[in-house]
């Protein structure tokens, strides 16, 4: 078992609806509604628990609607290290249709204040005492610069703990200052931070080959949805294809697939071995509202049917699931 940390500066009550087909302007009947408190580094936390590590989560909780919060780390065993800032944490409304399609409302976060950042900076060398590895996940919050940010990773890396990364947005530059050690981006975001279109997945491998060989960052795991995902550094590069499952969300599929490979590197496992188990922890995820089950009944079916080769060697596979 391993101790890890994982901050969300922005997190959000996630409220997921699960809709036939959504019909803008008219009135739409969901088949299901769930609200969870989430932000993307608990949800990697989540995972974590569940494959047997210790996990602690810290970030920016609005002090105003904190209790579904607190409820749900206590109930997960999570060691919560939030700061509490006035206002309350956002609410993001996800909406997933039936084709698998997933449309995000995403509300903007509360201000956080400079003496919250202070207290945040002042606190990690205690919260990451003992700690293995550290997962930043999720956007910036209000009141949160790109220069701090890059800071925050800063410190971070200094304290000696492996670093991943998961963001979008202003975030993404921070990735290329030599403080991460990971970074797990889509398509979309590679394509955003290495400023050019990237139309097919030998573009999209170059692009990642270009960074991981500057060692900004030292790994990088490229999420591509039901492709599967590349993962790289500058010695290897792999991809793997995953199975065949029956989507019903896409939300929370990123997150495990992160927090999956890190387990497979905090256990020893071979790049290979780590990354096909992600990858069907990943598939296992999107057949359901919520993280991905490592204790699923056909855990392991899924993995069997998980393909994983050599990266130079990979052939355009059309497949679905993630």
């Amino acid at each position: 078992m391993a101790r890890v940390v994982t901050y969300s500066l922005n997190p959000a009550l996630d409220l997921a609806i699960q809709l036939d087909a959504l019909h803008p302007g008219e009135v739409n009947r969901a088949g299901a509604t769930r609200l969870d408190a989430a932000g993307k580094g608990i949800n990697v936390a989540r995972v974590l628990l569940s494959l047997g590590h210790e996990v602690r989560v810290g970030g920016f909780l609005g002090a105003d609607n904190q209790a579904p919060f607190q409820h749900a780390f206590a109930a997960a065993g999570l060691h919560d290290l939030f700061v509490r800032i006035p206002g309350e944490t956002r609410i993001n409304a996800k909406l997933s249709e039936r084709d698998g399609r997933v449309t995000d409302l995403n509300g903007p976060g509360t201000q956080v204040t400079a003496e919250a950042w202070v207290e945040l900076l002042e606190g990690l060398p205690w919260q990451l005492a003992g700690v293995d590895a550290v997962v930043v996940a999720g956007s910036l919050p209000r009141g949160v610069s790109t220069a701090q940010f890059d800071a925050f990773l800063a410190r971070l890396h200094a304290q000696g703990k492996p670093v991943w990364l998961d963001t979008s947005g202003a975030g993404l530059a921070s990735a290329r200052h030599g403080t991460v050690d990971l970074l797990k981006p889509n398509e979309h975001e590679l394509a955003e931070l290495v400023g050019r279109p990237l139309p097919d997945a030998a573009a999209q491998l170059a692009a990642a080959r270009q960074l991981v060989d500057a060692g900004r960052p030292a790994q990088l795991l490229l999420s591509l949805g039901a492709d599967g995902a590349y993962w790289l550094d500058a010695a290897e590069a792999w991809q793997a294809l995953p199975p065949k499952v029956e989507v019903v969300s896409t939300v929370c599929a990123g997150d495990t697939l992160l927090a999956a490979m890190l387990h497979g590197q905090l256990e020893g496992w071979s790049r290979e071995r780590s990354l096909r188990h992600a990858v069907a922890l990943a598939a296992e995820c999107v057949r359901h509202v919520g993280p991905g089950n490592p204790h699923a009944e056909d855990f392991e079916q899924l993995c069997a049917q998980t393909r994983v080769q050599p990266a130079d060697v990979a052939r355009s596979v059309a497949v679905e699931a993630l």
